[in-house]
Formats: structure tokens, sequence, C-alpha cells
């Protein structure tokens, strides 16, 4: 985000990012009712190109969005993929070879300059480009050669919340097209969120652990990793906690040390593969006496300090970090209204941020 446009406060402080919020499961019903068909057409037309590899654009809570789908494609397409470094091309001028390269674009404006750029560079450069927004008249949709619209609607709140659902469910559907997958995972998403969305209470609660946190730890491995990352950003730009997030395993690799019982740290226990590779770290973490909240399954939040339980039994793993950040933007919305802040209006920040 940009510093070059003032916040601007409502009467009600949080008022809009709690609205939007609550909108989510009205835009997940709406992607799998209305979008899907045209994902999965678009899929199907880059998928009858045969990409060799995959690259994935992004900044901020996109950027978030885009690691998940790094994980899909990989896990589920075996298909290799890369995170760009824009700078290589806007700052460096680098030209690379990406002829049959499928370049992914993620951006809820779909109007900073160096997406747009970059994006245009690599389409030049021989890439199979696709833009995923919620702009289908933005720039970097009039660059690319494919465009994903996320339906997700108008976003007013400077914290970015049904745009990234939104994002999460369309690059699932995108990936199970080009797969030749039907996307049936993903149908009891919006009801699933909308049980999360009405345990507002046990948040609100969960929240006072944090009114007074200096510092914040939030962990996971495979899919829920982008989630942790996600819930960093969103305490960090609504509550001004430095949170720090870790993949489990690197976590282990020197960070761990920081972590002491007056730590809090949050921990995404993702049920499926990424959850049992995170077993040893919540062992260490429960050594080394750290206050652990956990946001996973009721059996995994009874071993924690706390928690909040999901919903996900018979939830396929690759679809649960789209109900696994719910309760998590929900507890950067309490910890900021707790701390005396507005959500909707972070200091410095911008709606659309130009970076180049």
């Amino acid at each position: 985000m940009s510093a070059t446009t003032p916040a601007q406060h409502s009467d009600q402080p949080g008022r809009i990012m709690s609205g939007e919020m609550a909108e989510q499961p009205a835009v997940l019903r709406r992607i799998l009712d209305e979008g899907a068909p045209r994902i999965r057409e678009t899929a199907e037309r880059i998928a009858a190109r045969n990409p060799r590899f995959v690259l994935l654009t992004a900044r901020g809570t996109s950027d978030n969005a885009a690691l998940y789908a790094k994980y899909l494609l990989e896990v589920v397409l075996g298909k290799p993929c890369g995170l760009t470094s824009m700078s290589t091309t806007t700052a460096y001028g680098a030209k690379q070879d990406l002829t049959d390269v499928l370049v992914i674009t993620v951006s809820q404006s779909g109007g900073s300059p160096d997406l747009v750029a970059s994006t245009q560079a690599a389409r030049e450069a021989g890439a199979i480009t696709l833009a995923v927004t919620n702009n289908p008249g933005s720039p970097l949709a009039a660059v690319s050669e494919f465009h994903i619209d996320v339906l997700a609607g108008p976003e007013n709140a400077l914290p970015a919340t049904k745009t990234y659902t939104a994002e999460l469910l369309a690059l699932y559907l995108f990936v199970e097209g080009l797969r030749g997958g039907d996307g049936a995972a993903a149908k009891a998403l919006p009801e699933l969120a909308q049980q999360i969305l009405d345990r507002q209470d046990e948040v609100k609660q969960l929240a006072g652990r944090y009114r007074f946190a200096e510092r914040m730890v939030i962990t996971s491995r495979g899919y829920g990793y982008p989630t942790a990352k996600e819930a960093a950003l969103k305490l960090m730009e609504t509550s001004y906690i430095p949170a720090l997030s870790y993949s489990g395993a690197d976590l282990l690799h020197g960070p761990l040390a920081m972590v002491d019982n007056i730590s809090p740290v949050i921990a995404i226990v993702t049920e499926g593969k990424g959850g049992e590779a995170l077993q040893p770290v919540l062992e260490r973490l429960r050594g080394r006496g750290a206050d652990l909240v956990v946001i996973g399954t009721q059996a995994e939040v009874d071993k924690a300090s706390a928690g909040f339980a999901l919903p996900t039994d018979g939830v396929a793993e690759e679809v649960q970090p789209i109900l696994e950040i719910l309760p998590l933007q929900m507890l950067a919305y309490e910890v900021t209204i707790a701390r005396g802040q507005d959500p909707d209006a972070p200091r410095a920040l911008a709606k659309v941020t130009e970076t180049r």
C-alpha cells in the first residue's frame, strides 16, 4: 500500500471492514454459481497450450494468495512454480525467454504500475499471461491475454478481506480446471464460512490475549503457510502489532530462540499433511512454554493455551485456507478495536498501491 492517500475514518470504527468480512459467504457462492464456468473455460484454453512451468506475480495480500496457488500447482499438478521478482524487469530491465511459460498475476485492483509493466514484459517475452483481479476493467486485465474476475464486488476497507478469500477460491477452481477436475471440494465452503463468521464472540474473547502484545509469531506449514503470512499482514496493517510469520520448518532454524513463555504464538494447523508436518514444531513450542493459540481442529485446540476450532472435518486440505483465514481476519479486527484504533483506516495506507 501507499502513503500517498490519507486514511478516511468512518463514524463507526471498523464498520466497513466488518461489513466486508460478513459478505464472504455470499462472495464464495457467487464465484461457485456464476464464476466457475468462466474460470473452467479459461483453464481449459490455457491447459491446451501445455505451459511448461508457472510464474506467479503479486504484491501484499495478493502475494499470499499467489503463494497458495504455488502450493496448489506444485502439489496437485506437479508443475514447477516460482514467485517472480518484478524489479528484475521494472528496475533492472532484464530480458527473459518466457516462451510457453504461464505467468499468473494476482491483484485486487489490477492497477499497480509494476504489476502491469511486468505482465506486459512477460507477454512480450512469449508468456501465456493470466490476470486474476477484482476489476475486469483494470490496466492489468487489459495487458493480459486471459483474465479471471474474482467477483468480490467493491471493497472499500483498506484491509483486504473478501478479495483475499475470493482470490483463493478462484485460483483453486482455476487449478482444478487445468487438471479437468470439477471443484467439488469447494461446494461446502459458503455454509462453513458462515458458521465461522457467526462465532464473532469467541474471537472477541480471544482478542483479549493480544490487546497489549508487543510482538506476535504466526506459524504453519504447507497450505496453511500462506494463511500465516496473510494473518500477520492483517494484524500489522490494522493493529500495528509487529507480527512475524514463519513456515514451521523455518521457525526451528533460528527464530525459535525468541519464543518464551510470554511470547504469543498462533499456529494454523491444517488438517492433513501440512498439520502433520507441523507437529514437531508444536511440541517444541509447548516445551518452551509459549502462549500457544491454535487455529485448527478441536483436538489441536485442546492441547494449546487457547484457540479456535475449525469445522474442517471432511474438508479437503487444499481448500481449508479459505476457512482458516476467517477467524484471523476477525482477530485482527477485534484486536484493533480493543486497542482503540480504526481498522477501516490504517495510518499511512491507501487502497491502491502504486509501486514501480
